[in-house]
């Protein structure tokens, strides 16, 4: 080969490299973006797209930009099983963040081998990283931190004899299991396990029954919009024993679906949404406040716990990417489960092969609802 011809093989080299180096890194993500379970999806589709374009604004990963490749499922779960499988066979994305509901995620989790790709998680169920598979994280605490939180609380109250009020999805069954299995493992007595329809409209019959069976407390575990439908019930039947929530309303579209009826509720909730309550020197703190000044500026509206977790799952990745110095998935997966020490919006995130949440029950605060606004319980 003559000297020209080498030099014209070595561009057509540079620049084959140079595209290939170029090439944005496919990231997945599929929402419920509309349907009964938008209130979760939403935000989360709004921080992914926020963190993407905060990263890339940056210079990308690895020197790379980062292409979303975003689906709705319209929390319905067939449609979330086929979006998934558009991603991974198709679009041919390195990983893939959501689903957004514990029912949807169940549903895909056990085809991510198949796939070859990490999927992280942005819902709660115990179940899905319990037994852990390899390839499926989740940055939502689980339930079962949720409620280990939310029974210390209730201890201190003197309350013994606890009534559930669950919705009959995959984020009510996971929490029902688990509030049946740690309400007596903790000391208390069950004395009431009623379960409703998330379509349901009324629940004056439960809430009834439970009143016949002096329940000190009552713990309703569901996302909109039936715990409001509770909320206002169990005011309307004026109600003495205390109602309380899990993590799954915290929003501010709980307050609005409830009106006056959730003024005193308390549940256990991530730090995103009482950010300015914090003490000063706390590790999220900072994090917190400016995630939460950015969504504000960008989408005119309040931040959901939600939300947080869309943030979280993109930064956690950014981390992997970067540890792994690859987009291969295998990389990105053994990296991902190697994290440590990850500041998110919903926790510090330590990951490890027998643990793909990374979180504890210190995630959660206690919260009540006070003149429509989240406060901390001191």
């Amino acid at each position: 080969m003559n000297r020209s011809g080498l030099v014209l093989l070595l561009l057509i080299v540079f620049s084959a490299t140079a595209s290939l180096a170029a090439d944005p890194i496919r990231i997945g993500a599929i929402f419920s973006s509309t349907g009964p379970a938008s209130f979760l999806g939403e935000p989360e589709k709004n921080s992914l797209e926020m963190a993407a374009h905060s990263i890339n604004a940056s210079g990308g990963i690895l020197g790379r930009q980062v292409e979303i490749i975003q689906y709705d499922d319209e929390t319905e779960v067939n449609k979330c099983v086929l979006a998934v499988e558009k991603l991974a066979r198709k679009d041919e994305v390195k990983a893939i963040i959501g689903p957004t509901t514990s029912g949807n995620t169940l549903a895909v989790v056990r085809n991510m081998a198949r796939y070859g790709i990490p999927l992280i998680s942005c819902a709660s169920s115990d179940k899905i990283v319990q037994p852990v598979n390899p390839w499926v994280f989740k940055v939502a605490p689980s339930d079962s931190f949720a409620i280990e939180r939310l029974l210390d609380y209730i201890h201190t109250t003197g309350a013994k004899r606890i009534a559930i009020l669950t919705v009959s999805d995959g984020y009510g069954q996971s929490g029902r299991a688990a509030l049946q299995t740690l309400i007596p493992q903790m000391g208390y007595e069950l004395v009431a396990d009623e379960v409703y329809g998330p379509k349901d409209t009324d629940t004056t019959a439960q809430l009834t029954k439970i009143r016949g069976l002096s329940a000190d407390a009552i713990i309703c575990w569901g996302t909109n919009p039936g715990p409001a439908v509770v909320a206002r019930n169990h005011r309307q039947l004026g109600m003495e024993a205390p109602l309380y929530m899990s993590h799954g309303v915290a929003s501010k579209k709980f307050m609005e679906l409830a009106g006056d009826a959730a003024e005193g509720i308390i549940l256990p909730a991530g730090r995103l949404i009482v950010a300015g309550q914090l003490e000063d020197g706390h590790p999220q703190k900072a994090m917190l406040i400016s995630y939460e000044k950015q969504y504000g500026e960008q989408y005119k509206a309040a931040v959901s716990t939600f939300g947080g977790h869309a943030w979280d799952a993109m930064l956690l990745l950014k981390a992997a990417i970067e540890k792994a110095g690859s987009d291969d998935p295998k990389a990105i997966r053994d990296a991902l489960e190697s994290l440590t020490g990850v500041v998110g919006t919903a926790g510090i995130f330590n990951f490890s092969a027998q643990d793909h949440n990374g979180l504890d029950k210190s995630a959660f605060e206690i919260i009540r609802i006070e003149g429509g606004d989240w406060k901390i319980v001191r």
